[in-house]
């Protein structure tokens, strides 16, 4: 998979693997990252598909309407890449941090729906439920940021709360930041999920 590592200088704290959306490429995240935890190694992946020349990380047949197959394939797939990456430059496997928006925020999810040790944490922008025929992963103690918005146009609110409740179920540690905001990413959830992260990740 096409991607980016840059090495961060700060000892023990977690990678940051950053997952764009529909149309993004393995860079586009650098300055969220930056915002949301300076200094911390990240992996920018870009999606291995692409929907009328952008790059995403799976096929849909329509909008909001997943090609669940290949959903199941690519998410094997972004997993394994992360146990290789570990192997390739040294970071820690068991210390990786999911920084999604949107179609990333959705494969992301997916992860976690899947695996118990995919990603150790996640923060999900803008993120609906990818599966409901999986049995999920037990995700006892795994923090995670949601960051939605209200008038979302893409994402209705009752999905992000349907995911919201699924992962509780899975007995993850769930946040939830709601903004009246669209499908943009807005600056009031990025510094929310800043003081997230400082709060999980820093004390």
């Amino acid at each position: 998979m096409q991607h980016i590592f840059k090495q961060g200088n700060k000892e023990n704290g977690p990678t940051l693997l950053l997952l764009h959306g529909t149309g993004g490429n393995e860079r586009n995240l650098l300055p969220l990252a930056e915002m949301i935890a300076p200094g911390y190694s990240v992996l920018g992946v870009r999606g291995n598909v692409s929907e009328h020349g952008m790059p995403r990380f799976f096929r849909r047949l329509a909008e909001g309407v997943f090609d669940e197959e290949d959903l199941v394939f690519r998410t094997k797939e972004l997993k394994k890449f992360i146990d290789e990456s570990a192997e390739k430059y040294g970071f820690d496997r068991n210390n990786v941090l999911a920084i999604g928006y949107s179609n990333g925020a959705n494969i992301a999810a997916s992860m976690m729906y899947h695996y118990n040790d995919a990603v150790q944490g996640a923060i999900l922008f803008h993120a609906m439920v990818p599966l409901r025929s999986v049995d999920m992963a037990d995700l006892s103690g795994t923090p995670v940021f949601l960051g939605a918005g209200e008038n979302d146009p893409l994402i209705p609110a009752q999905e992000t709360k349907e995911l919201a409740d699924a992962l509780r179920s899975s007995n993850a540690d769930v946040t939830e930041y709601w903004t009246r905001g669209g499908h943009q990413l807005t600056r009031e959830e990025i510094e929310q999920a800043a003081d997230w992260f400082k709060e999980k990740y820093q004390n």
